[in-house]
């Protein structure tokens, strides 16, 4: 009787309940426990964001530890932190870049303001990428070009690579921008690139050195070569010797046609973060290209170029039939290149 109640005891209290669950079991149920905590942790670290409150403390990872509070929200669109496929920026992989693009027309200065912002240690312009065809064939290609410029994997003369502060390139509006200017407005703000519009008030002198240029092209007066641009007095003396004979109506198809063009690209882009510049006013103050580093956000510093002006004569001493041009021009809206000078 004593042994029936003790094993009636025994049962009631569960000291035969381990019994039930072999070791194996017991094995499994740890298993899944461990697999279940890895996986609700693997879920933490990809969270976003940085939670407190009273009860709970969450910490998370960020994506972009680069990301700086002092910059204003404002300006969070133009700021990039490209991650090149072609090299390591190392110490510079936190410093912020800048976008934009060098919109002008032929012969307006913009080859000699892009070498003023190439002097500045923290800029990169990349030149005339889409005087190539190929490049511009279609806006697919168009925007894989561009790609490769704003992720830093385009090399130039003028690319400071890692420590890059701002990047971009000089682009002609007749090389396939205004022809795809709807790709390139929504792209522009999508990718937070900040267009930079150089004109040429005095579009007369626009046109003589773009005969001169096209008469070089051909005769090559340089020894042999050509040169668009020069670094010396003597080859800009050599340049300029050579006094076109210009066809008047040609001459106001030109005007005309580049009045559209540079007003059509305004309107275009007008909805974008961009400054319009003329060569005219950079050349009598040079304080105005200050403008550009204050618009891309970059410390000011001495610009320089070894570019020579290579038309400095008055217009009568630079254009064969001068009498006929003048004249042509006189008691039109256009008289007032003749009298720039």
């Amino acid at each position: 009787m004593v042994e029936d109640c003790s094993a009636i005891n025994k049962d009631a209290f569960g000291t035969k309940s381990h019994k039930k669950y072999p070791v194996v079991l017991r094995t499994v149920v740890l298993s899944l426990v461990m697999i279940s905590s890895v996986y609700i942790c693997s879920i933490c670290i990809k969270q976003k964001g940085f939670i407190i409150n009273p009860n709970l403390m969450r910490v998370e990872v960020k994506d972009q530890p680069c990301r700086r509070p002092s910059i204003p929200s404002s300006e969070l669109t133009y700021i990039h932190y490209p991650d090149p496929k072609t090299y390591n920026r190392n110490e510079c992989a936190c410093t912020p870049v800048r976008f934009f693009a060098l919109l002008s027309m032929q012969r307006s200065g913009s080859g000699w303001l892009e070498t003023l912002l190439n002097s500045h240690i923290n800029i990169s312009s990349n030149g005339e990428i889409f005087s190539v065809k190929e490049r511009r064939s279609n806006i697919s290609t168009i925007i894989a070009t561009l790609d490769k410029v704003y992720n830093l994997d385009w090399y130039s003369s003028a690319s400071k690579n890692e420590c890059t502060g701002a990047v971009g390139f000089k682009w002609m509006l007749n090389q396939g921008l205004m022809q795809n200017h709807e790709g390139m407005v929504e792209y522009f703000k999508k990718r937070g690139v900040t267009p930079i519009f150089l004109f040429r008030k005095n579009l007369l002198r626009r046109w003589v050195s773009v005969l001169a240029n096209a008469h070089d092209r051909d005769s090559k007066q340089l020894n042999g070569t050509h040169k668009a641009h020069v670094h010396s007095r003597h080859e800009a003396d050599v340049l300029a010797s050579y006094k076109p004979n210009i066809d008047v109506t040609k001459l106001f198809l030109d005007i005309n046609h580049t009045i559209k063009w540079n007003a059509d690209a305004i309107q275009f882009f007008n909805n974008t973060r961009h400054i319009v510049l003329y060569y005219e006013d950079i050349v009598l103050n040079r304080t105005k290209v200050m403008d550009v580093l204050d618009f891309l956000r970059m410390p000011h510093r001495e610009l320089k170029s070894q570019h020579v002006k290579i038309h400095t004569r008055p217009l009568p001493d630079q254009i064969e039939n001068w009498k006929e041009v003048s004249q042509s021009l006189k008691g039109t809206k256009f008289e007032s290149f003749v009298h720039s000078d």
